[in-house]
């Protein structure tokens, strides 16, 4: 009980005093979780929308592969990763191991899957009266589309922070191809807020280990009041 209350009041004081080594860690990890959603929209949006609204052979069995994908575990998606990137593997020469790239790229692949099925199910939610309307006004193929995009936003934007919600707190892919590596410079450092946690609680640093994720549970917090907002207005 004694280590709890310790935890947050070392959070409590670590935010006040604006640690720098900590400020720098929360930085990157919402630098890194930021690049990977915004990079997994622009890739899951369309593919979602292309999917939900295409005939083609074999598109239940493809929903349903992607629906399994949401419990696809982060070490996997990690080790994947590894190999492709690693000195042996077929992307060895662009030496993105144990940067913030591969870790960008590792939570990209990680949140696909995620923000294209919900992505689809928010469009599936769309008012079958509106589709109606559209086309019984007329409206052509790309009004269509739109519409119906426009009338999904707000589901569609619920999958993005559902997206940078999981990017930002996994740790299996960010330790396997980031390193956890803590460096002068911030575009070098891999260290971000689960790598540290994992590596304060490793060390018996519980109290740290607490206020870390104090930290990130208010990064989680403060995007999901900001898109609530969004949504409001």
């Amino acid at each position: 009980m004694y280590e709890i209350i310790e935890g947050f009041l070392e959070a409590a004081r670590l935010i006040v005093t604006l640690d720098a080594d900590v400020m720098a860690i929360a930085l990157r990890s919402i630098f890194i979780s930021l690049t990977a959603t915004v990079i997994g929209t622009l890739a899951a949006v369309p593919l979602g929308a292309a999917i939900y609204f295409g005939a083609f052979p074999g598109r239940k069995g493809l929903i349903n592969l992607i629906q399994t994908l949401y419990a696809l575990p982060t070490v996997v998606v990690g080790l994947l990763i590894f190999l492709l990137i690693s000195r042996v593997g077929p992307f060895g020469f662009m030496r993105l191991l144990f940067t913030p790239t591969a870790m960008v790229i590792a939570q990209t692949v990680l949140i696909l899957p995620i923000m294209i099925g919900l992505t689809i199910s928010a469009l599936s939610g769309v008012d079958p009266v509106l589709r109606d309307a559209l086309r019984s006004l007329g409206a052509t193929r790309l009004q269509f589309f739109g519409n119906v995009m426009k009338e999904a936003r707000f589901a569609i934007l619920a999958a993005v922070a559902v997206g940078f919600g999981r990017a930002i707190s996994e740790v299996g892919a960010a330790i396997l191809v980031g390193g956890n590596i803590m460096a002068s410079s911030f575009a070098s450092s891999t260290r971000v807020l689960t790598t540290a946690i994992s590596l304060e609680t490793s060390m018996g640093n519980i109290s740290e280990s607490i206020a870390l994720g104090i930290i990130l549970l208010v990064i989680a917090l403060g995007v999901n009041l900001v898109i609530t907002a969004i949504q409001h207005r």
